[in-house]
């Protein structure tokens, strides 16, 4: 018996002319023959196939295999030295915590929001936001590990039988793999818990990434202690706006849940993929997987959201930006070396967020700051500080994408309300008042009291003439 194609029926192979045929067929060329030789020719022993399939997997629950994510996302990190935190380290976080809110107390009214400090290594980063990643990613994953199954014919997936719960496995072993290359780059480029505009990390919890504020503080001509305020100042401000402005955590990870569930994928590119799988070749999937292998595709209504969404990422990071601004004007010579560094660094990017971007279809760093900045600070030049932050009382007060055109707009021709002195306030609701309760009167008269408008008014009482 051989292995050629024309040995085994195509009604046989279940996969055939599916994405899955080469994918499958490539499992198979380094499995036992069952009629002798090497593999390779044709699809494999389905029980065989099972089997090799199982061994790659663990079990897990959802779209994404998550311990598979951490420990891809963990190794990467190892690649490179990321020594664990120490008492100095975190000492000295939390004491530029804490002069950062004191600074930021003349700039805003909106209390500090930092419960906790924390110094972490990139190891700590990936465990404290892994939850919250978790979320975010979980609505695009249904549909993109859900597009393996659909895209079998209907044939092919009674003949698959339980396959297909193995193959929505293997979906989500190599989604998870992705996630994990993704949050470990980003791992070593983050400074801070909330350095991509998301609340990522525990609630109230302040924190920077000490190996990465020291590789980012050695580029630039300012000294480590002000980079290291710089960045608190910062981190302390996402605090207090995600902690004092109730709907806005829910709101941002609401839009990213929304914009996942509309998530389609182009089968065609998949079957392209797979046909260049090789299983035996380690870096074969490793490049399908950083060349977007599980891609999403945008739909209009996506794209709709994504707008909604960057504009709400701009207008979080333009206020951050303004606010430490600022607190540092007249307090930190650096400061505005740094705002200059951090806006370029925002601006640019990185290679993992690159990869978050292909894989979830979202840019993380907003490319408006600049103009949302600009919206926040002539706010506030104009009507002081309370005015700006009230803006953020309800989402539909936010600014819009066209607010952020013509940022120094903003509110310029709302009429300023009127200033009133106590006794003008007095006499205003003394009127008020005065008028209420001639209005209730009236409302309060018999309906047969009332005059009739048809009529002439005359000086018979008004109810002469009525038949009793």
């Amino acid at each position: 018996m051989t292995n050629d194609p024309g040995d085994r029926p195509d009604e046989n192979n279940p996969f055939k002319g599916t994405p899955f045929e080469q994918l499958f067929a490539a499992f198979g060329a380094g499995a036992p023959n069952p009629g002798g030789g090497a593999g390779g020719q044709g699809m494999p022993d389905l029980s065989a196939l099972m089997s090799q399939v199982q061994q790659m997997m663990t079990p897990y629950e959802g779209s994404v295999n998550w311990n598979l994510a951490k420990d891809v996302a963990r190794s990467t990190v190892a690649q490179e030295p990321d020594p664990s935190t120490n008492d100095q380290e975190n000492s000295r976080v939390a004491e530029a915590l804490r002069l950062a809110d004191h600074w930021l107390d003349q700039a805003t009214d909106f209390p500090s929001g930092v419960n906790a400090a924390a110094a972490w290594s990139r190891a700590e980063w990936i465990e404290e936001t892994v939850a919250v990643w978790r979320r975010l990613v979980e609505p695009v994953a249904e549909h993109v590990v859900g597009a393996i199954g659909d895209a079998l014919p209907e044939e092919a997936r009674t003949m698959a039988g339980p396959l297909l719960g193995m193959l929505g496995k293997a979906g989500g072993a190599m989604f998870g793999s992705q996630v994990g290359q993704a949050l470990g780059g980003l791992a070593g480029e983050v400074l801070t818990a909330s350095d991509v505009g998301l609340p990522l990390g525990p609630v109230g919890k302040a924190a920077l990434v000490t190996a990465n504020v020291r590789e980012f503080a050695a580029g630039l001509d300012v000294a480590e202690d002000d980079v290291v305020l710089y960045l608190a100042l910062r981190e302390a401000a996402h605090q207090r706006l995600f902690s004092h402005v109730p709907w806005l955590s829910a709101h941002l990870l609401a839009a990213v849940e929304d914009y996942g569930r509309g998530t389609t994928i182009d089968v065609s590119k998949i079957e392209s993929k797979m046909s260049e799988l090789d299983p035996m070749n380690p870096a074969s999937l490793q490049q399908a997987l950083e060349g977007g292998l599980f891609e999403p595709e945008q739909t209009p209504a996506q794209q709709a959201a994504l707008s909604r969404l960057e504009t709400t990422l701009a207008l979080v990071e333009g206020w951050v930006d303004e606010v430490v601004g600022q607190a540092t004007v007249s307090r930190m010579p650096a400061a505005a070396k740094m705002q200059e560094a951090v806006r370029r660094r925002r601006a640019a990017g990185g290679p993992a967020e690159s990869t978050f971007a292909a894989l979830v279809g979202l840019e993380l760093r907003p490319r408006r700051l600049r103009d949302a900045s600009a919206l926040w600070g002539s706010l506030r030049s104009r009507e002081g500080h309370q005015a700006r932050d009230a803006v953020w009382a309800h989402p539909d007060l936010l600014p819009s994408p066209a607010d952020l055109d013509d940022p120094l707009g903003f509110r310029e021709h709302t009429e300023e309300p009127q200033v009133l002195t106590d006794a003008e306030f007095d006499v205003a609701l003394n009127e008020l008042l005065d008028q209420a309760e001639g209005d209730q009167a009236e409302d309060d008269q018999p309906e047969g009291d009332q005059p009739d408008g048809d009529q002439p008014e005359t000086d018979q009482p008004k109810d002469e003439g009525n038949d009793r």
